[in-house]
Parts: C-alpha cells; structure tokens; sequence
C-alpha cells in the first residue's frame, strides 16, 4: 500500500509547486491512470507504444486538470511487453531511452511500476536517479525492508551503478497506534536521516480520491493527507536544491547514512516495493529517485528536470 498513492500525490504536490512534473505508469494494472481521472481506453496511445512500437511521445502525454503535471498513461498491454522484451539486447534500458529524451521538459518525473520485480520494474529501476522507498508502518513491513536492500544492491551492480537511496518514507501511519510509533522508531534508529521527515497518515481522502480521479490536493485540500504530501513535495525539492548546489552525486546508500539530497536533473528515480512496506527516482540535471516497497519487491521512479521517481500501489485508509 502507498506506491501508486504516492506517485500520484507527490506529482501532483511538486506540480502545484510550479515544478514541471511527468508521472509514467509502467504497472499494467493502470492504477495511476486512473487515479488522476483517465478511464480505460483501448484507442488511447500508452507508454506500450511508446516504449515498445516507437510512437512519439508527443502522442502519448496527457495533461492533466493540474497544470505542469503531465501523465504518460499505461493499459493492460504492458503485461505483452514484460514478455516481449525478454530476446531484446536493450531490454533493461528501453524506459531510460524514453526517459532521457524527456529530461529538459521537466523537473521531476515520476515512475510507477508494477507491484512485483519483472522487466518493468528492471526497467524503471536502470532509468532512476534514486529510489524513494514507501513503507507500512506494519510489522511485516520490516521484515521486507533487507530484502529489498539486498535487491537494489544487486541491481545497482549489474544494470545502474548511479542509482541512490533518495529515502524513505512511512506510509498508512495511525499515531493512535503503538505499532505505528514502534515501526517508525525502528526505521529511523536503522536508517537515520535516510528517513523522511514527512509521515503520510492512515486517512479516508486519501483513500477515496482516487474514486473520483482526483489527487488528494484537488479532492481535499484541508485532508490530513493532502497536508502530508505537500510537506513531502517540499523536502524533495529542498533535497534536490541541496544536490544541484553542492554539484554533486549522492554517494551514500547504507544504512543510518546521512543521505544527499537528489537534484531536479535528467534520471528517474524508481519506487520498488518489497514485503509489506511500499516504496516510492538521482542525476546532476533531474533528479531521479526509486520507491521501493518491502511487501511485493516491486519499483517505482520519480524524475526531475535531469530525475526521475517511481511509484505505485493504491490509497490508504483511516482517519481524516
């Protein structure tokens, strides 16, 4: 839970900040697309003609009711494409190609991928700057939380050795709970300042706004929720402000490091999910950060003007 909720509502936070936002919905189960008011189509272009037929992408973005946030929408013709690019040479970087021709029109871009790790999500994960890892404030979630490091690593060797940790994020947290406080006790004593400070709550907008194709900014924007990601939006700014001043790439990854902050550059960041903790793209002209989430092994990326991030997975429920 998280990934998808995440995608939509930092996008559309980051945009309503006047930063050029490009959200790219890479899970065929089009959640994302839906999420931000587009119904099913089947004539509809979608990022499988993009990625896959060579369509131009000036076909495939749409616009959506918030401006200088843009959608590439996905559709059930993904599922086709995990199997069709297995005998393709480029088959982990078919994405980074699209992604990289998108760089100098926005400031973030964010991906959101399947909830499993197929060749989409590899895909997201080689286009990303950095990961943005959204977690359950569940016990299960922890337990996922290892694995999924050890999978990033192992993709960090073999397909993209510039992807980060952007952070990590706590998500469906009820303060009523010891549970909750527990959990994100334990994340921020193991990962530190690798933790965001914002902490997106269990809470019914957030939940109900995808119903009516709407960002919880737009269906709520007094929501504890809505509140939530709008803080979120601004430590991702404020951290890729910190990257683009300091001129430099994130080195550190490990856990309880001191993270850098991922600029607005040219990569996409990607959200990955493993075990109950969901997740939510860095590169020195847009920002690219990953989200992974601990329960499914899954990834997502958010993008800038040079990055990218990813997410996915669906609205929490709670309180108001």
């Amino acid at each position: 839970m998280g990934k998808t909720t995440t995608a939509v509502n930092l996008g559309a936070s980051l945009a309503a900040s006047e930063q050029r936002t490009l959200l790219i919905d890479s899970d065929p189960q089009a959640n994302s697309t839906s999420a931000i008011g587009f119904r099913k189509d089947p004539s509809r272009p979608t990022l499988y003609q993009a990625m896959m037929l060579g369509d131009p992408l000036d076909s495939v973005i749409l616009k959506t009711e918030v401006e200088g946030f843009h959608l590439i929408p996905s559709d059930k013709n993904l599922v086709g494409a995990a199997v069709e690019l297995v005998p393709l040479d480029d088959r982990e970087y078919r994405l980074k190609a699209l992604v990289n021709s998108l760089r100098d029109a926005y400031d973030f871009i964010i991906i959101d991928c399947p909830p499993s790790l197929d060749l989409l999500t590899v895909n997201a994960l080689a286009a990303s700057d950095a990961v943005l890892v959204p977690i359950q404030c569940e016990y299960l979630a922890l337990e996922g939380v290892s694995e999924l490091l050890d999978t990033l690593e192992r993709l960090r060797v073999q397909i993209n050795p510039s992807l980060e940790i952007e952070g990590i994020l706590l998500t469906m947290y009820d303060d009523r709970t010891t549970l909750s406080k527990q959990v994100a006790a334990d994340l921020r004593d193991y990962f530190g300042s690798k933790v965001f400070e914002s902490i997106i709550p269990r809470n019914v907008r957030l939940a109900e706004a995808p119903s009516h194709g709407k960002p919880v900014i737009f269906y709520d924007i007094h929501s504890k929720g809505a509140e939530a990601y709008i803080q979120l939006s601004k430590e991702v700014i404020s951290n890729a402000q910190k990257r683009l001043g300091q001129g430099t790439e994130r080195v550190d990854s490990g856990a309880g490091a001191s993270p850098e902050p991922a600029a607005a550059a040219a990569a996409e960041p990607a959200i990955a999910p493993a075990g109950d903790a969901t997740t939510e793209p860095v590169v020195e002209s847009t920002p690219a950060v990953p989200l992974a989430d601990a329960a499914a092994a899954a990834a997502a990326s958010i993008g800038g003007s040079g990055g990218s991030f990813g997410s996915g997975g669906s609205g929490e429920a709670g309180s108001q």
